[in-house]
């Protein structure tokens, strides 16, 4: 468990490291400080959420979004809310950094989520 992100909901590590890359599992916007807290309305918000808490994770094992190199999100309201998760997404890597990724729709996320993304980076 990575000191100060969110406990996770189902029996699994926040991050495994192998051969120099980190294994980042799916992050729900959860609040890191308070599991039991209702998730924030609207995507942009829970993307918000789960940026942050990826990089809570990251920062964790001494590392940070500019080492991403593949990301997969997940959205259970895919044509509504693919544009307006990208924006926020993409503000969070550098320009012209952004990592390899795909995006898939879900019928469900835990905690009702309306998105979730796990992030494979190099240490």
């Amino acid at each position: 468990m990575v000191s100060g992100a969110p406990t996770p909901v189902a029996p699994f590590s926040d991050v495994v490291t192998s051969d120099g890359c980190l294994f980042v599992t799916g992050q729900v916007p959860t609040d890191p400080n308070d599991d039991a807290a209702p998730l924030q309305d609207g995507i942009e918000a829970q993307t918000r959420r789960v940026s942050e808490n990826l990089k809570c994770v990251l920062a964790g094992v001494g590392s940070g979004l500019h080492r991403v190199v593949y990301a997969r999100v997940y959205l259970t309201h895919f044509e509504r809310d693919y544009a307006a998760m990208n924006a926020v997404y993409q503000s969070y890597f550098a320009a012209g950094k952004l990592p390899a990724r795909t995006c898939i729709g879900v019928t469900g996320l835990a905690r009702g989520a309306l998105v979730e993304i796990d992030l494979l980076a190099r240490r």
